[in-house]
Formats: structure tokens, C-alpha cells, sequence
């Protein structure tokens, strides 16, 4: 096992807490909608990146946690609590 990953084996704790803010998002909240959205933050992401994201399987950057953080509204604390 990795020394860099969750208990629960994820490569990231905010991917849970991010893919329930997308979907409390307006319409249109994809994947694709949220990386659009990112892109107009300066975050260079796609959906197959959120994808990954969301499930775990992908790091998020601290400046990509600021730019979700800042998208959502809410602090870093909150896209990285894990109860």
C-alpha cells in the first residue's frame, strides 16, 4: 500500500465531498459542466479528470482544491472533511 493514500485506499478525501456539491449544483451539473467551469478558473481539467477525481482514483492539486473550493463556495476545510 501506498504511504500517500487514504485508509479507504483512495488517492484523495475531497473527491466524495466534490462529486456531492456537483450534483447540489444548478443545472448543468455533469462532469463536463464542472470541468468547463474550472477552465474558466484557470485549471486546466477535463471530465475524465473530475471523473477521477470524484472516485478517488486522482490526487487533487492544492491550487485545484482552491479553484473547487472558491467554485462551490465553501472553504478547503469543508471539501476535505472526511466524517
Amino acid at each position: 500500500m501506498y504511504k500517500n493514500k487514504c485508509a479507504d485506499g483512495k488517492n484523495n478525501i475531497s473527491g466524495k465531498n466534490i462529486a456531492m456539491l456537483r450534483r447540489e449544483m444548478k443545472k448543468p451539473n455533469s462532469q463536463r459542466a464542472l470541468a468547463d467551469k474550472m477552465q474558466l478558473l484557470g485549471i486546466d481539467i477535463d471530465k475524465n479528470a473530475v471523473q477521477r477525481i470524484e472516485s478517488g482514483q486522482r490526487f487533487v492539486t492544492d491550487i485545484e482544491l482552491k479553484a473547487f473550493a472558491k467554485l462551490f463556495g465553501v472553504s478547503m476545510e469543508e471539501l476535505t472533511d472526511d466524517s
